[in-house]
């Protein structure tokens, strides 16, 4: 038997059998890139490094270090996610460069890793993602969004989640101690902290190399776009000649623990099953305010999910309804009241926002947790105050301990994005960190 060859054909053959590579999406008119999620059946959303589940998200470039996505869908569905990185200038909008630019690999991939959950009253599906991976990785460093979204809806992210990506070219030696030049020097402290550079030439420092620094991971209260106050050979100083590097210490936090169901542990008053949920209601809270200032040691913020009377938290731990109650004779006027914590990832909405009960004299909120260990605050949000910093029921003292993370960026006029050459961390009490 002949065979005949037609070129054409077999070039009609190839353009048809290779997938096509979808261009990555660009969801809408989405410029700036925050720490949301935009589905309420999605909970539980976590960041941080491989092996390290109270770790902020930040790895080097080039290196063996990787991030973990986990979350949790609530219902007896699983459904397709993608997920997607967005490189971000240092305002954490789209820094306009081509995805080829900073990606290697694939634009977008779906999320393979997903378990449904075990012996547990409410269903749900817990999702799990690792990169840099065998599909995509990273060029450049920089600011990065992680934006996962529905197969069927690509165009609509439903989690958006932030994470650096440093080059570690500088090296940053930080001091946090009591502000010596204020008169909130009980309340506040202060960051300074001293980038040295041998290896890497700053010609305009003070045109072309920014700071921020984070208290605690938070976003919503960070100090950005500091520029050095003195700059020699191979340092830059970020000292105290003015008040952006001041931060409300804040106290340390309050938390509870529902690792397990079984009983009461402290700060939990009772624990009722209500079908088809378990219910969690907590101690009323007092107000801190003017207390005096006393250390206990805490996450910062952060919550570790945990299950007592199981081996695999991911898919045995159970959500459970959290009551939080905290007495105030009268509502405070001017703003509104929130349950803060990244147990909401620092957001302030429905979700977390308390009622004030009149006939009981308190605020209220109920928020559907997952078993664990967690740290929160009270915050008042003052109208048209976008900061992140508690105030009333707290109080605030110079000693309370913080963690202080700086990120150093380098804007070289030849390129177009914003480079992460360094990042730090220190906390309040002097211990270094990752």
């Amino acid at each position: 038997m002949r065979i005949t060859y037609c070129a054409s054909c077999l070039i009609l053959f190839l353009l048809t059998s290779v997938p096509e590579l979808k261009a990555q999406p660009d969801f809408g008119d989405i410029q700036y890139f925050d720490e949301k999620v935009f589905d309420d059946r999605i909970k539980t959303v976590l960041l941080h490094k491989e092996g390290w589940n109270l770790s902020y998200p930040v790895i080097k470039l080039k290196s063996s270090d990787r991030l973990i996505l986990k979350f949790d869908l609530l219902g007896n569905n699983a459904e397709t996610y993608y997920y997607t990185f967005v490189h971000c200038d240092k305002d954490w909008k789209k820094s306009g460069i081509f995805p080829n630019t900073y990606l290697n690999g694939y634009a977008e991939n779906p999320i393979e890793a997903y378990r449904r959950s075990f012996n547990t009253t409410v269903s749900y599906f817990n999702y799990s993602l690792s990169f840099p991976n065998d599909r995509v990785e990273f060029v450049i460093s920089g600011n990065y969004a992680l934006v996962v979204y529905d197969a069927q809806n690509p165009s609509v992210p439903v989690i958006t989640k932030r994470f650096v990506v440093t080059e570690d070219a500088v090296s940053i030696s930080m001091n946090v101690g009591r502000p010596l030049m204020t008169k909130n020097n009980d309340t506040h402290q202060q960051v300074t902290f001293t980038v040295s550079h041998p290896g890497l030439t700053f010609n305009d420092p003070v045109r072309t190399v920014f700071a921020s620094i984070l208290q605690n991971g938070r976003w919503n209260s960070a100090r950005t776009n500091l520029k050095p106050d003195f700059f020699g050979t191979s340092e830059l100083k970020f000292n105290s000649l003015s008040d952006k590097n001041i931060f409300s210490a804040g106290n340390e936090f309050r938390y509870f623990d529902i690792k397990s169901i079984r009983y009461q542990s402290e700060f939990v008053m009772r624990i009722d099953y209500v079908a088809p949920w378990y219910n969690v209601k907590l101690f009323p809270s007092e107000n801190r305010e003017f207390k005096s200032y006393f250390y206990w040691q805490d996450f910062n913020g952060k919550y570790y999910i945990a299950f007592q009377e199981g081996r695999d938290s991911d898919t045995e731990a159970d959500y459970v309804n959290v009551f939080f109650t905290l007495p105030s004779r009268q509502p405070v006027q001017g703003g509104r009241m929130y349950v803060s914590g990244a147990l909401n990832n620092w957001n302030y909405d429905n979700s977390n926002e308390m009622t004030y009960n009149q006939a009981a004299g308190q605020y209220e909120c109920t928020m559907l947790l997952k078993q664990g260990w967690y740290n929160y605050e009270y915050f008042f949000r003052r109208d048209n105050d976008i900061s992140g910093v508690a105030s009333a029921f707290e109080g605030s003292h110079w000693e309370t301990e913080n963690d202080y993370s700086v990120i150093v960026y380098f804007r070289n006029p030849r390129d177009r994005y914003d480079r992460v050459v360094g990042y730090g961390i220190l906390n309040s009490s002097g211990k270094t960190g990752k």
